[in-house]
């Protein structure tokens, strides 16, 4: 047992045996094992060990930042616990979803404060397009003008040539165009995007003859440029070099497409002179580019006189950035964190619109947003990705730097092996040549902190937390098709010696304000936060309470009397004294609405989970499971019977297997109902075990059911359940191994597993749970406990989800489960084929129980079937070989052992290697046989053991949790049998009794339509759970059916995917044809899109069963279909949207008759008629 213990993910083993290189696997392992024992962890793990104020993490991401970082928050928060750091922020790119996780990792006595925030990609929606507007109106004069220069920067590059027109009311008046000597060489690939080399500007005039000139050309009229803040920079900066004053009102024909071309998704100056119809001849020559966006200027101005635009302080006005506008603008990163509860409210709105709104690609923030909801956040200016870093990257003009600064609360600088990727591109950083230009632009950074009194922290960007971490990250970059994968930047978490250390360039004082000063300055401006707000907050409605005991007893007095059985009475009053004073009747109103609503528009719902073992449950309408015990009641009088000799004999079971009995008062057919089932197992004995009200809603009617979620809690109060979908173990192996293939290394399979480990958890997407809906309560907004998205970050769909994955805050709002599910849409298109009320069909039906051991009641034999004893193919929870293999060795005769077999195949070594094992042991019988977690409760009771350690061992099994010995004992000292005790520890997952029912309800339901209403049920089967039906394989014919099931079953180990769904329903099809009934062939102008159709005793297909004709496909065929005859194939096709080799299949099969190829006659044709 001590070695056992030790053999377990985490641990450390000494294994003493033979190793041998093992050919299939090519790897070598150690057979012939002599000994094993425990092992000591003698990594070494790194500390912070610097004496005195340490220092304090601003930036760092975890797995949540998509498919980019690798460090999970329980390392990154437990390595600041164990290295006594005070504070460590959270700051992932665009999301939160990992701060519920961090809270989780902090114990109440922990002192470690976790910084909540985000790494924002801010959008500046604040300059306008117009800049220094001094009343101009469009009838003055304008300079449009493009300069080429040595390089971005304008301290550094030189202008080598200006091109420029005027404009005066609309029209071009004056070009000036002319080279510039820059007085060095010119970089090649400039010469190479220009055109322009040295020997071309030799002879031109220097920028101090050319600039005064220039600038007398341009006199007072507004300047316009492409990306004017490229241009008009360098301008004003050698302006200012030759000291001359400059105050020019400026436009950005960027700005201006931007406003009035909204369809173009790129403004580059070639897309919008395209759009627009201009030429554009030697793009990158200044001379033709002026020319080209002075033409583009004319055109703009005109579409601003169309709008009634004549000012360019009103075009500054209506080019404000709409939504759709600020999607397509650059972005900047910036850290926001949140200071308080204030701050973090108005960082998960920030959150929620950057995804509503704005995302493209990636969440985008606008500024003006921002401002809005400044209140409680600190801004800083993140890292070379942010506007203040890049600004400095780029030389912009000193009042572009002064405007960045002024806006955040501090600044920030990293290491230099973060930016070192700049070295390494000449062509994008011609200016960055060494560490030293690395070092210059920090410096810079901290010179402006110093200049405008904003502190400047240093940061370590984290995207690992140790450095050797750094292959999980580059795989993932890898896969991704980063080609600089391989050089990854040293984005680890950092103690402070090495932070120290790092900006001793700075000199030892300053480094140690940046690395520890400043960092727990910022710190100390946060308070200790909750992520998610830690109150339960129901939803309420009016007089839910009162509404739930009225309902229950109307309904009891209706079935029993106005005199009602103390058995009922007990057992309401016992379960609506739990549910209302527990604060759970809100919840099953919720779900009587919901379950009214959906049987007053035509569709049953079918429950899930242990709801069913509320009586209350069953008398608001909620469910069909009675869980009182079997009994008989009259519908005439009210006579009712639980208590006779005859009733008790049936305790455990369910009332459907009691024998029909008439009324002893009046004659009339008694009612049989009841399945004995304890209410315990729903909301435990104490009764505060939270309800969790599943419903299985029709797939149709599900999207009903949940819009009427919003009827009744009004809009913007109810939100789809999120989730977060992240690198699984699968596909983080795939990543491994391909990466090590494609660089040609071997690596041990061993080793890829251990480097996939590191990989998994990484989030890849958003989505939404299959019915999960999230309420939030009247008066309260949902960004105290989540920020809101769209699933996926599909722009075009109205779902709202929450942002966090919905377990991390189903303790504070409740989740509704609205499922969809075949059945009840099964069981609706039964009905409305038949007339047959579903609701009434009995559950003792002999005919219908034979199916479950026989063929006899489908009129055919097992050798009709290829062999298939059981006639039950096709009920839902009853028609797969596994369980077709229970039904054969238990051999059921009632519902009651239906159920039991339910619960078996619902759970997870519930039958196989347990059940299964103990009954051919002799053990017990399917009756006495663990089967369903109800089973476990009510028989140790039934033993003696005290009801709420009853409860507590059936909660630890059927969760997989097993018996501790304590349960063991406890058991053991009621009598309870080895054999019973040893299923309860094999067991990993158990199903209610209550689903179990529920389910075997269903299927019997459905069973009856198969053996009465055979057409009917083969028609809605094929409709709606046929997954894999094929026109072609199973309409043409029992014949070919059977030799293509034939050829299946020779490759049934080679058979893919889709071709084993196929096979299943082409066993459905063999049944069809045994029984007598056929398919007729596919009409053209009467099938329907996704539904069979009784016609004539047979069945006619749907569209959708042509392989390869989608259901979107489908569906227009049917309209088109009722709109007019098809004169052609061609015209079939071009009105159908129909592939060709579509229509060639249709067309050898007989579908389209002898419609002609085209719509033209040819002389032939003409000829014949």
């Amino acid at each position: 047992d001590a070695i056992r213990e030790n053999i377990k993910t985490g641990k450390f083993i000494k294994l003493k045996g033979v190793p041998i290189y093992d050919t299939y696997s090519r790897e070598t392992s150690i057979t012939s094992i002599k000994g094993i024992k425990a092992g000591v962890d003698r990594r070494v793990k790194r500390m912070d060990n610097y004496q005195g104020q340490k220092r304090v993490e601003l930036h760092a991401h975890t797995q949540m930042s998509e498919m980019d970082s690798v460090m999970s928050v329980s390392d990154y928060v437990n390595t600041a616990k164990r290295w006594g750091h005070s504070a460590i922020a959270i700051t992932d790119h665009g999301v939160v979803q990992s701060f519920p996780d961090a809270a989780h990792e902090l114990k109440p006595d922990d002192s470690l404060k976790i910084i909540y925030g985000v790494e924002a990609y801010l959008v500046d929606d604040l300059t306008g397009i117009v800049q220094n507007d001094k009343g101009q109106d469009f009838t003055g004069e304008f300079v449009v003008f493009d300069l080429e220069t040595t390089g971005i920067g304008a301290y550094s590059n030189e202008i080598i040539e200006i091109g420029a027109v005027k404009i005066a009311n609309g029209v071009i008046t004056e070009t000036f165009s002319t080279f510039i000597n820059p007085g060095r060489p010119i970089p090649y690939n400039i010469q190479k995007l220009t055109g322009i080399n040295d020997t071309m500007v030799e002879d031109a005039p220097v920028i101090k003859q050319v600039l005064p000139a220039f600038l007398e050309f341009c006199g007072n009229a507004v300047l316009v440029a492409h990306n004017a803040s490229f241009d008009t920079g360098f301008i004003n900066q050698k302006a200012k070099d030759l000291c001359i004053h400059t105050d020019f009102t400026v436009v950005d024909t960027v700005a201006m497409a931007r406003a009035l071309l909204p369809e173009l998704k790129k403004y580059k100056l070639d897309t919008v002179a395209k759009a627009l119809g201009v030429p554009l001849e030697n793009h990158h020559r200044a001379v033709d580019d002026a020319g080209a966006t002075a033409e583009i200027f004319i055109r703009l101005l005109k579409r601003l006189d169309s709008k009634g635009i004549y000012t360019l302080a009103d075009l500054n006005k209506s080019g404000r950035p709409d939504e759709e506008t600020i999607r397509k603008l650059p972005s900047y990163h910036a850290v926001i964190l949140a200071k308080n509860e204030t701050g973090r409210v108005n960082l998960y709105r920030l959150v929620s619109e950057s995804h509503l709104k704005y995302f493209n690609r990636r969440p985008k923030l606008p500024k003006s947003l921002f401002m809005q909801y400044r209140e409680g956040l600190l801004i800083g200016s993140a890292c070379e990705a942010g506007e203040l870093y890049r600004a400095i990257l780029e030389e912009r003009p000193e009042e572009e730097t002064d405007r960045l600064v002024k806006f955040y609360d501090y600044l920030e600088i990293q290491p230099l092996g973060n930016n070192a990727f700049m070295l390494r591109d000449n062509n994008r950083f011609p200016h960055i040549q060494d560490n030293n230009d690395l070092m210059e632009i920090n410096r810079k950074i901290v010179s402006l902190g110093e200049e405008y009194n904003k502190p400047v922290v240093a940061t370590c960007d984290v995207h690992f937390l140790n450095a050797e971490d750094e292959v999980y990250r580059r795989i993932i970059m890898s896969g991704k098709g980063f080609a600089d994968a391989d050089n990854q930047a040293p984005l680890y978490y950092r103690t402070t010696e090495e932070m120290l250390e790092e900006f001793q360039y700075l000199g030892s004082k300053k480094a140690e304000e940046i690395v520890i000063t400043n960092t727990n300055l910022i710190a100390d401006m946060i308070e200790y936060i909750d992520p998610c707000s830690p109150r339960k907050c129901p939803p309420e409605i009016e007089n839910s309470d009162e509404d739930l005991r009225n309902i229950c007893y109307n309904r009891a007095r209706a079935i029993y009397g106005d005199k009602l059985p103390p058995v009922v009475v007990e057992r309401l009053e016992r379960e609506l004294t739990s549910i209302i004073s527990n604060g759970y009747a809100v919840m099953y109103i919720i779900a009587q609405k919901l379950v009214w609503k959906s049987n007053e528009d035509g569709y049953l719902v079918g429950s899930r989970g242990s709801v069913g073992s509320s009586f209350v449950a069953t008398m608001a309408g909620i469910t069909e499971v009675n869980p009182l015990s079997a009994h008989y009641y009259c519908p005439e009088c009210h006579y009712y019977d639980f208590d006779s000799e005859e009733v008790k004999a049936y305790a455990g079971s369910s009332a459907c297997d009691m024998p029909d009995k008439k009324c002893p008062e009046c004659g009339h057919i008694l009612e049989k109902d009841g399945h004995d089932i304890p209410f315990e197992t729903f909301l435990g004995f104490k009764g505060d075990k939270e309800p969790d009200i599943d419903l299985n809603f029709s797939s149709e009617y599900q999207s009903n059911a949940h819009d009427y979620t919003e009827v009744i809690f009004g809009a913007g109060h109810t939100f789809r359940a999120g989730t977060v979908g992240t690198l699984a173990d699968k596909t983080a192996y795939g990543y491994v191994k391909k990466y090590y293939e494609e660089h040609e290394e071997v690596k041990r399979r061993a080793e890829i597993e251990r480097i996939a480990v590191g990989c998994t958890g990484v989030r890849r997407s958003t989505g939404q749970h299959p019915g999960g809906i999230v309420v939030l309560p009247m008066g309260e907004e949902i960004y105290t406990f989540t920020p809101v998205q769209h699933p996926a970050n599909d722009m075009s769909t109205k779902i709202i989800t929450t942002h966090f994955d919905y377990h991390k805050i189903d303790a504070n709002l409740l989740k509704l489960d609205i499922l969809g599910h075949q059945d009840p849409t099964m069981i609706r298109m039964l009905e409305d084929l038949t007339g047959i009320d579903a609701s009434k069909i009995r559950m003792d039906d002999k005919k219908v129980l034979s199916l479950f051991e026989s063929t006899k009641a489908l009129g055919i034999e097992p050798e009709d079937i290829s062999g298939c004893t059981l006639g039950c193919l096709g009920l839902p929870e009853f028609g797969t070989q596994f369980v077709h293999g229970m039904l054969i060795e238990a051999k059921p005769k009632n519902f009651s052992d239906l159920v039991r077999i339910s619960g078996l195949s619902h759970g997870t070594n519930v039958w196989l290697d347990n059940a299964q094992y103990f009954i051919a042991n002799g053990d017990c019988t399917l009756s006495t046989a663990i089967c369903t977690r109800d089973d476990i409760m009510t028989y140790l009771i039934r033993m003696g053991v005290e009801n709420e350690r009853s409860f507590k061992i059936m909660e630890s099994v059927r969760k997989g949790k097993g018996l501790t010995s304590d349960m063991e004992k406890d058991m053991r000292a009621c009598n309870v049998p080895e054999w019973y005790i040893e299923s309860c520890k094999r067991i990993k997952y158990m199903f209610p009794k209550a689903h179990a029912a529920a389910y075997v309800m269903m299927a019997m339901r459905v069973a009856y339509f198969k053996v009465y209403y055979p057409l009917a049920y083969y028609a809605a089967f094929f409709s709606i759970r046929a997954t894999s039906f094929n026109y072609e394989l199973m309409c043409l014919g029992r014949e070919r059916l059977e030799y293509f099931m034939a050829d299946y079953q020779k490759r049934k180990n080679e058979l893919s995917d889709k071709e084993k769904d196929t096979y299943e329903d082409m066993r459905i099809v063999q049944e069809m044809y045994a029984r007598g009934f056929e398919f007729v062939p596919l009409d053209l102008y009467k099938a329907k899109a996704n539904r069979f159709q009784i016609t004539g005793g047979k069945l006619m297909p749907s569209f959708a069963t042509i392989d390869g004709l989608g259901g979107k496909a489908a569906e227009m065929i049917e309209d088109e279909a009722g709109k007019g005859k098809f004169l052609s194939r061609e015209d079939f096709k071009n009105r159908c949207k129909v592939s060709e080799k579509v229509i060639e299949a249709m067309a050898d099969m007989g579908i389209m008759g002898d419609m002609p190829h085209s719509n033209q006659m040819s002389l032939m044709d003409f000829l014949a008629v």
